[in-house]
């Protein structure tokens, strides 16, 4: 249901003119231009309003304006880039503005927090580090004055990103949470004093996902889109009755977007909540016994996908309260994880000579490592000769690379060495799903930085301090993992250089 307070109304742009639109009086005047930018891609920096008593400010108190149902409002200006202005002195950054710093620094910028949409912000943060996914938004081609309520979402969240690599200070996501609104009306829950409600995270992160599987185009490299592509991954699903063990067993296979961890008094490790996940006892009707029985239900990943989503299972519902009530337990995550674990048998098996390749180059890296550190504590002269340990580094980066199967490497969004590095967090603090607040926690690029994304608040953090994230206490606690695939390409100057030498 719309918010207390709100009416609709109209604005004439450019020959234009948009009718209906939600104007919530409680919300100062720079989130009514939020919703103008979402609809004309006129920056709200770069928007004449006309309202009573002069030009819309971005902290006008729309109350006051004594603004009626169907009031119309003229807008002036232009969409697209603004014009290059000239060359200026040199700037120190204690004359720069807080964005204008941002940006030299190349810093990444957050997302303002629009009433409880904590957990849709860290939603966004964490899926950014998804290049191949941000690549193939810009080129969707849709807008956002389709019928579809999905398409409008897609094409509102291209349009967000591209305001977030262009901005250097905190974006106002008030266009794409509108159409996330209305796609997903679970999203527009209030409470009875017309405070926006409290939302999961998750749900939005599957939710999301979901949208985008339907409506992005085909990747370039491939038959499918993104998301089947390198963001989804493939089960097959063995069920044997344990109560007739003659009975043949049943398999299937099937496509699963996240795995799951299990939170139980046995698990203490990722690997541990996982493995519990994918064996499990289920009641089902056997046709040999003709009556429902116990069937061992095992899977084993057949597919593994360009990147790997892991969901924390920390929310059960708890019927006496009415509420999804959080496990804080203590589940310690790897910053590299080796998947191979969860495979099935023909998988494992096109992977064992990778892992043997991988362990030979961490030995060499290791060897590398101790010889630098020896030689800067002797205050030995860097020299322009390869050492040893560098070549044997190298060598085993390119049969680290040759050892992997062919079929993988042909499934273009795959990941053909088993091996994942993780690229982002997404956490929750509170005690229930229903309350508390969301942050994101990811990794720049290929770089090792590190930054935690509280809504509008971006700051670089410490790697180790990801880690810490693990639960066992009232602070952040992981609740959503994405890994990456680790990346073995060799240079081709690399691989000339080793073979000369």
């Amino acid at each position: 249901m719309p918010p207390v307070n709100t009416i609709k109304v109209n604005v004439k742009w450019s020959g234009k003119k948009f009718d209906d639109i939600e104007l919530n009086l409680d919300e100062p005047g720079l989130v009514f231009k939020a919703q103008l930018f979402a609809l004309t891609g006129v920056e709200p920096d770069r928007q004449k309003i006309i309202a009573k008593g002069g030009t819309l400010k971005d902290d006008t108190d729309m109350n006051k304006l004594g603004l009626k149902p169907g009031h119309i409002f003229m807008m002036m200006g232009t969409a697209g880039e603004l014009p290059k202005a000239p060359e200026k002195k040199i700037l120190f950054a204690e004359d720069m503005t807080e964005a204008t710093l941002n940006k030299a620094m190349d810093i990444p910028v957050g997302l303002t927090n629009l009433g409880n949409t904590c957990y849709m912000n860290a939603t966004l943060q964490c899926l950014r580090v998804v290049p191949e996914l941000v690549e193939d938004l810009q080129k969707y081609s849709g807008g956002t004055d389709n019928l579809d309520a999905g398409s409008n979402m897609t094409a509102s969240l291209r349009d967000l990103y591209r305001q977030l690599n262009a901005s250097g200070h905190g974006v106002m996501p008030m266009g794409f949470l509108t159409y996330l609104r209305k796609a997903f009306p679970q999203f527009s829950q209030q409470g009875r004093d017309g405070v926006w409600m409290q939302q999961d995270a998750e749900e939005c992160w599957s939710q999301l996902i979901s949208t985008l599987k339907a409506k992005l185009p085909p990747h370039s490299e491939g038959k499918q889109n993104v998301i089947s592509q390198f963001m989804q991954g493939e089960f097959t699903t063995t069920l044997k009755c344990d109560e007739a063990p003659e009975e043949e067993a049943i398999v299937s296979k099937e496509p699963f977007s996240k795995l799951d961890c299990h939170i139980s008094s046995n698990v203490n490790y990722l690997h541990n909540g996982i493995m519990e996940s994918l064996d499990q006892k289920i009641e089902k009707n056997s046709p040999t016994l003709g009556r429902s029985a116990i069937y061992s239900k095992s899977q084993r990943i057949s597919r593994l996908p360009g990147y790997l989503t892991i969901n924390f299972v920390r929310f059960f519902w708890k019927p006496t309260e009415q509420v999804k009530a959080k496990i804080l337990r203590k589940v310690k995550f790897p910053f590299e994880l080796d998947a191979s674990q969860f495979c099935t048998p023909e998988l494992q098996a096109k992977l064992s000579n990778t892992k043997v390749k991988l362990r030979e180059l961490d030995n060499a890296e290791t060897a590398l490592k101790r010889r630098k550190r020896l030689e800067k504590e002797s205050g030995r002269m860097e020299t322009d000769e390869v050492s040893d340990e560098q070549k044997a580094v190298e060598t085993a980066q390119v049969a680290l690379e040759e050892s992997l199967d062919p079929e993988l490497v042909q499934d273009i969004g795959s990941n053909p060495s088993g091996q994942y590095e993780l690229a982002a967090v997404l956490t929750h603090i509170g005690r229930t799903a229903d309350s508390g607040h969301y942050i994101g926690w990811a990794k720049k690029g290929e770089t090792d930085e590190w930054y935690k994304y509280d809504d509008d608040k971006v700051s670089p953090i410490p790697k180790e301090d990801v880690l810490k994230l693990d639960g066992g206490g009232d602070f952040h606690v992981a609740y959503l993992a994405l890994y990456r695939a680790r990346s073995f390409k060799v240079k081709k100057e690399e691989k000339a250089k080793i073979t000369q030498a």
